[in-house]
């Protein structure tokens, strides 16, 4: 609320700033824009939940997926109303029927809604894997908290305990039902990108070997992928690869990009569960798929610029 109160100072500031530094593009009043949209959604969200732990319906998983499904849509329209952000998603129909488990692509600090939105749109609900630093986040940490999602402490890793909780999440699914994770484990950029594969160098030169050509993409964090699968012994795995979000990768480099000119482009892949091997065959088998979505963002942002 603070944020709202004060806005009769920051926007002239912002705009201020923006005349003498970025033309009529105002990129610093877009984002203060949505941020102050994304405050009334918070506090929206937070009074919905209030009202349903009021009504004793804190335990019901439908209300809550509704309540998720419409934030995650306001919160798509106000990105897109503040930056010019335009979506194409490639084949929605491969999300359904579940139970699948859904890994995605982390090159932005906005990409981690994409799953949710993408997901509530056709139907589908989703039980996230997501870092517990975003329990910083007010909704996240009352709302998400509520339905079958799993914050994984950062500094474990792969640690069997983490790994048999993830296992859990994926139990149960049914036909609505999708599993999602970042297997990358972070927001890429190109130092983190470079240190993982060093790591990998180190510890397995044989891997290192088969993901070195990674242009775009981190090499998988395989444990969390391999959990979920266990978990959910019939699902499907569906890959989502994306362009269109790295200018947002992070807040001080976005006020050069603002407005995006270029869409966001969702691709969806579906593998059937029968051509998903298991046990020692899946580390490199996931790495091969992984190296095909990263040739195709290769090729979507080495191509020509659409207008």
């Amino acid at each position: 609320m603070g944020l709202a109160a004060t806005s009769v100072v920051w926007a002239p500031t912002a705009a201020a700033i923006d005349l003498a530094t970025s033309g009529r593009r105002f990129p610093r009043v877009r984002l203060v824009g949505f941020a102050l949209a994304w405050t009334a959604l918070e506090t929206a969200g937070l009074a919905a939940s209030a009202a349903l732990w009021a009504a004793r319906r804190h335990h019901d998983h439908e209300v809550h997926y509704a309540l998720q499904r419409w934030w995650a849509d306001r919160l798509v329209g106000a990105v897109r109303r503040t930056t010019a952000l335009r979506i194409e998603v490639e084949n929605p129909e491969v999300l359904h029927p579940g139970p699948i488990v859904l890994c995605a692509r982390h090159a932005s600090i906005a990409d981690a809604l994409l799953p949710a939105w993408i997901l509530g749109r056709v139907g589908m609900r989703g039980r996230h894997v997501l870092m517990d630093g975003l329990l910083a986040d007010p909704c996240l940490d009352v709302v998400g908290t509520r339905l079958p999602n799993h914050f994984i402490d950062r500094d474990p890793g792969d640690s069997e305990a983490e790994l048999a909780r993830v296992e859990a999440l994926a139990r149960g699914m049914g036909t609505r039902d999708a599993a999602v994770i970042f297997p990358e484990g972070m927001v890429v950029d190109e130092p983190k990108r470079t240190r993982a594969l060093a790591r990998i160098a180190e510890r397995d030169p044989e891997r290192h070997a088969r993901v070195a050509g990674l242009a775009h993409l981190a090499p998988v964090r395989p444990g969390g992928t391999a959990a979920l699968l266990r978990g959910a012994p019939t699902a499907d795995l569906v890959l989502l690869a994306h362009t269109g979000l790295e200018p947002l990768g992070r807040v001080r480099g976005a006020f050069g990009r603002i407005p995006l000119t270029e869409p966001v482009r969702v691709s969806l892949r579906r593998i059937p569960r029968a051509e998903i091997p298991e046990g020692d065959g899946f580390v490199a088998w996931l790495d091969a798929r992984w190296s095909e979505c990263d040739r195709l963002v290769d090729r979507r942002l080495s191509g020509p610029a659409t207008t």
